[in-house]
């Protein structure tokens, strides 16, 4: 059986049962140390309660259906500020905040995330030339280039 598939089906009945169609199932990974990690995240954020909500439910049903053989630790969160966006919802939650973006070329491009097509990301760039003015420069940034994808937390 395949853990990560089975844990993914556990997760969204729960989260289904909650009732918050705003939560989503951003990652689920099964490590060879035992670790399970579930990464949950909602369009206006998840709190402690639904994760332990979410544990509880998985670690149960796991326990009944006897899914694992070994010992496993089980750890469901939101997902961390240095943790990559993966999916278009995550886009849409870091809506005008600024992004580090990783290109399938090798370069990086950062701006402030002004939207989301179906393909791809819309940033807001500052152009920089010698010898020149810098500019503000719309790019739209096709999924299929970019690797990485991270939000810069500013601290000012």
């Amino acid at each position: 059986m395949d853990i990560e598939k089975r844990v993914t089906e556990l997760v969204e009945e729960k989260i289904a049962e909650i009732g918050r169609p705003d939560l989503f199932l951003v990652d689920v990974k099964m490590h060879s140390n035992g670790k399970l990690i579930i990464l949950v995240d909602g369009d206006k954020g998840i709190g402690i309660a639904e994760c332990a909500q979410i544990s509880r439910y998985v670690g149960f049903r796991l326990e009944e259906e006897n899914v694992l053989e070994s010992a496993y630790n089980l750890e469901v969160s939101s997902p961390g500020i240095d943790t990559p966006l993966t999916s278009k919802r995550q886009y849409l939650k870091n809506i005008e905040r600024q992004l580090a973006i990783k290109m399938a070329d090798g370069s990086k491009k950062e701006g402030k995330l002004t939207g989301i097509t179906e393909d791809a990301v819309i940033i807001e760039e500052i152009n920089k030339q010698k010898g020149k003015k810098a500019e503000q420069v719309e790019s739209v940034i096709p999924f299929n280039q970019i690797t990485e994808t991270k939000v810069l937390i500013s601290f000012k």
